[in-house]
């Protein structure tokens, strides 16, 4: 009896260890970030920061017309974080889509609509993290990336800002999540990845439970 006692008592002793080194893993995972998305940094073409984000709810708002009228203002705020798109307003449309912004996330070709409204964006919107994906003729961090140049300048000019690029590693990935989903090769047959799909990537990331307004639902094909 005592014998098993003791074996008992070992067992429950490593299983706490094992929690307790878990938790810890864990914790500094988070800490870490997440390192499919690299901070953009004055002064540093490579950062060594990631993004920190964990949302229990989120709500993910296209820039869809299929929001206007819909007067959801009120159950998308009561997410935990909203997600939106590109450059897409919230002024002049509070009653339908809200003014609360965590996140964009940001296609290369819209990172000029940041720059044209460089004010509002990292000024007023100054707390919104930015997350921006492209291709790497456009994102590559050796000063002939040309996107990424323009990123980097913004980090200069805005020092307090929170500018992500997905990393290279992350956009292969999504190429493959692309040709799992429908069969085929993204690069053989000319498919274009859209924000709307690198958004619901990026919240699938970060969120325990995700809403998505102003997209068409999965029975429409």
């Amino acid at each position: 009896m005592t014998s098993l006692r003791f074996w008992w008592l070992l067992l429950l002793i490593i299983t706490f260890s094992l929690l307790l080194w878990y938790s810890h893993m864990t914790k500094r995972e988070v800490d870490l970030g997440l390192r499919s998305y690299v901070r953009i940094s004055a002064g540093s073409r490579s950062s060594s920061h990631y993004l920190v984000l964990h949302c229990a709810s989120c709500a993910v708002v296209s820039s869809s017309g299929q929001m206007l009228g819909s007067r959801c203002a009120h159950e998308i705020e009561r997410h935990d974080c909203v997600i939106r798109m590109n450059a897409a307003p919230t002024h002049g449309f509070e009653a339908d889509v809200g003014n609360k912004t965590t996140v964009r996330v940001v296609s290369h070709t819209s990172v000029r609509r940041l720059v044209q409204h460089e004010a509002f964006f990292f000024k007023q919107e100054a707390n919104t993290r930015y997350v921006i994906w492209g291709p790497e003729r456009n994102m590559r961090q050796d000063g002939k990336g040309r996107v990424f140049n323009v990123l980097v300048k913004l980090a200069w000019k805005y020092p307090g800002t929170h500018v992500y690029a997905v990393s290279r590693e992350k956009m292969k990935k999504c190429d493959r999540i692309f040709q799992d989903e429908t069969g085929k090769n993204r690069m053989k047959s000319g498919a274009f990845l859209s924000t709307g799909f690198f958004t619901m990537i990026f919240a699938l990331d970060v969120c325990d439970s995700i809403n998505v307004y102003g997209m068409i639902d999965g029975s429409y094909c």
